[in-house]
């Protein structure tokens, strides 16, 4: 009975409803969470938590072809969340279906990054485990590099520097404990990713949101 109901529950149709249900509420919860708190506020406006929730939802799933479609999958569906609670709270005026076609377009290229992120950390094998780790550690690194360089929130720049550089220490220590080969290249290759974070956001993402 135990492998046949654990069977059920790894069931494509299963996961990815669970990551778009997951995804639906995350989005609802930060438009809801909005202004309530100066740090609820930056927290919730930022694409990093939408990134490092997806990154754990791909961990969660056992199959790795179902961690990639599940990430895209959820943060698809964030963004459907957010801006039908943005609609429906009367804040989605005028450009937002075009700022919302930008959101999704980048949720579906780094919806399923972070999905394979989050998978390989927990159950691959090979040096691919602390790329990975790096992978989900450089959002948060590179959005704090964004608040404090482009944008010149440097109280915030340093809370999410500081949340990035603890992030990549406890995966970092999760790998080695682990027994993950070159755990090291995690620590290493996550600064180098939070620069190129950083400057995709300034030139690319930018760029986009700054046109509609």
């Amino acid at each position: 009975m135990a492998p046949l109901t654990a069977f059920r529950r790894d069931t494509p149709v299963t996961v990815l409803t669970a990551a778009a249900a997951f995804g639906l509420l995350l989005g609802w919860a930060t438009y809801g969470l909005h202004g309530s708190t100066p740090l609820l506020d930056r927290a919730t406006n930022s694409s990093s938590t939408w990134i490092i929730w997806t990154a754990a939802a791909g961990a969660l799933i056992r199959d790795r072809q179902l961690a990639v479609w599940g990430g895209a999958l959820m943060m698809l569906a964030t963004c459907c969340g957010y801006y039908a609670a943005s609609a429906l709270g009367g804040t989605f005026g005028s450009g937002g279906l075009e700022t919302a076609a930008v959101w999704s377009v980048a949720g579906l290229i780094g919806g399923p990054l972070l999905g394979w992120a989050g998978w390989t950390v927990r159950r691959a094998r090979g040096d691919a485990r602390a790329v990975a780790g790096a992978v989900i550690t450089t959002v948060v690194l590179g959005e704090g590099l964004w608040l404090g360089l482009g944008l010149h929130y440097w109280g915030e720049a340093v809370v999410f520097l500081t949340v990035g550089v603890l992030l990549t220490a406890l995966v970092t220590v999760y790998l080695a404990r682990t027994g993950a080969r070159r755990y090291w290249l995690c620590p290493m290759l996550a600064p180098v990713g939070g620069l190129v974070f950083y400057l995709a956001e300034k030139t690319v993402l930018n760029g986009l949101l700054g046109s509609v």
